[in-house]
């Protein structure tokens, strides 16, 4: 091939580059679809408002309440969720978690041969904290949203009667089960949702604090002048 047809064959190659690459920009010009300044309108998803029209959620019964009319029987069959992890039995090995017998009272994070996790450890306080009816309500609600950073992988349980039913259950779980809690002392219903920016939490058991009552007005007879304070 000598020169001059070398020079065809590159000329037309570029020909035809030029011509696609020309191709390309009329296109884009002809087609282009520029997003406006100002767009014609907005589509906006409407919020739920939440149930009850954003009224606190209902106040839940002390779990002393609860328990004075549990049924163990049922909470047997609700132990059946348990079984997969724990074991029930007096002298029961320990599984994924620890073996539940005389569960009811016993110092938290101290049942031999079974390795806590950090969190529990540091929340029994060195084993000075129980697993009363109040502790173990509110870890059985909700484990990781009671104590932070525990390796229990259970997603709780919501219902306050079921709850009441498998911890009536475990209270069967021993030689001398614990008495129950008095009913009649219980405090006021706990409210479970969540408190109110700036506003104190009261800790389960504790009463919130009443305001004082305001002072007796002193009366007066008319055109006489009031008293010294």
């Amino acid at each position: 091939m000598d020169s001059f047809e070398l020079n065809k064959v590159i000329g037309g190659l570029l020909g035809t580059v030029f011509i696609v690459f020309s191709i390309s920009l009329v296109g884009d010009a002809i087609f282009a679809s520029p997003a406006p300044e100002k767009p014609g309108f907005t589509i906006e998803a409407a919020e739920e408002a939440p149930a009850g029209g954003g009224e606190a959620a209902a106040a839940e019964e002390p779990i002393a309440v609860l328990l004075a009319s549990a049924d163990a029987d049922a909470g047997a069959a609700v132990f059946k969720k348990c079984t997969a992890c724990h074991s029930g039995e007096k002298g029961g090995p320990n599984k994924v978690g620890p073996d539940l017998w005389d569960i009811v009272n016993r110092p938290i994070a101290t049942h031999g041969g079974f390795a806590y996790s950090n969190a529990l450890k540091e929340f029994s306080e060195g084993g000075s904290v129980k697993w009363d009816y109040g502790h173990l309500s509110h870890f059985l609600t909700s484990p990781k949203g009671y104590v932070k950073g525990t390796a229990m992988g259970f997603a709780g349980i919501k219902k306050p009667d079921e709850r009441a039913n498998l911890i009536a259950y475990l209270r069967t779980l021993a030689d001398n089960p614990a008495p129950l809690p008095d009913a009649a002392a219980a405090p006021a219903p706990e409210n479970t949702s969540a408190p109110e920016s700036g506003s104190t939490p009261v800790a389960p058991g504790d009463a919130p604090a009443q305001p004082a009552a305001p002072a007796p007005e002193t009366p007066t007879t008319p055109n006489q002048p009031a008293p010294a304070q």
